[in-house]
């Protein structure tokens, strides 16, 4: 009796399996997020020059490590509030609030990228040697996706 009230057609689609494709879309959209995000690591370390792995790896946190995992936290940052700036514009404090998380955004993303990209430069070893070479790849991507973001979104205030 109660599975017939859910697959009672309402128009030309379904309730019950509307949410279900939205969860599938997300999932596979977050998939295909991920793969791209590990393809362009792998490419910037490659383009690099610091993709092969090292004869002796270092295990532990190197200072190197911590740098480069700090500015690839902060490059997460950029692009979680970039995305929000993005998708939601207009605030209850007004527009000036928009211009300034547009603004942290960009700067965060600056930065990120700069710092990924010396860690690169300073490097003299792939995975494993304890540069941190996969943290600041991983900053340099977020952070260039970050000044992206923050592009839109202050195109978008100057806009109107």
């Amino acid at each position: 009796m109660w599975m017939s009230r859910l697959a009672e057609p309402s128009g030309s689609k379904f309730l019950a399996r509307e949410p279900m494709k939205r969860t599938l879309a997300l999932v596979f959209g977050g998939l295909a997020a991920a793969a791209l995000f590990g393809a362009l690591v792998h490419t910037v370390l490659v383009v690099a020059h610091v993709s092969e792995p090292a004869a002796a790896t270092v295990y532990g946190l190197t200072l190197r490590r911590l740098w480069a995992t700090a500015v690839a936290a902060l490059a997460l940052v950029g692009v979680v509030i970039g995305g929000l700036a993005l998708v939601r514009p207009a605030s209850r404090f007004g527009s000036a609030s928009g211009r300034l998380w547009a603004t942290i955004v960009l700067v965060t993303g600056l930065i990120a990228t700069v710092n990924g990209g010396l860690l690169l430069a300073l490097a003299d070893g792939g995975p494993g040697t304890g540069n941190g070479v996969v943290g600041a790849a991983g900053a340099l991507v977020l952070g260039l996706i970050a000044v992206a973001l923050g592009g839109l979104t202050v195109s978008r205030f100057r806009s109107r």
